[in-house]
């Protein structure tokens, strides 16, 4: 059993940067990979960020490539991801996740967190 709690999130401008963390319960963490994933009012859940169980494979989105970066720490079971360069578009919850698999397929994770909130303001 894996018990995931994010924070970090909070209301920024457009260009800010921001860093989510998920501390993660449990002495397994450094056996799962690790996903951020977000939804914004009205639409579906989607894939942000994945880092694998080593930290040595990370997978992103289109959308944030190059302004997003997923990190971890095994010593500390958290995951962070750190936001750059910031749109109003990023607003969202923002919700990390853990499974064995390093993919961007929601359905293979299998712990959840109770998300955080980010607001970009334009």
């Amino acid at each position: 059993q894996v018990q995931l709690v994010e924070s970090g999130g909070g209301l920024v401008q457009a260009g800010d940067s921001l860093r989510l963390s998920c501390a993660a319960s449990g002495r397994t963490f450094s056996s799962y990979a690790m996903g951020w994933f977000r939804q914004a009012p009205g639409k579906e859940r989607e894939f942000v960020a994945v880092i694998s169980w080593n930290g040595g494979s990370t997978y992103y989105a289109d959308s944030v490539k190059g302004r997003f970066t997923i990190s971890r720490d095994n010593a500390k079971n958290t995951v962070y991801l750190t936001m750059n360069s910031l749109k109003a578009e990023d607003t969202a919850v923002y919700y990390c996740a853990a499974g064995r698999i390093t993919t961007q397929t929601m359905r293979t994770y299998d712990y959840w967190g109770q998300g955080t909130q980010v607001t970009v303001s334009s």
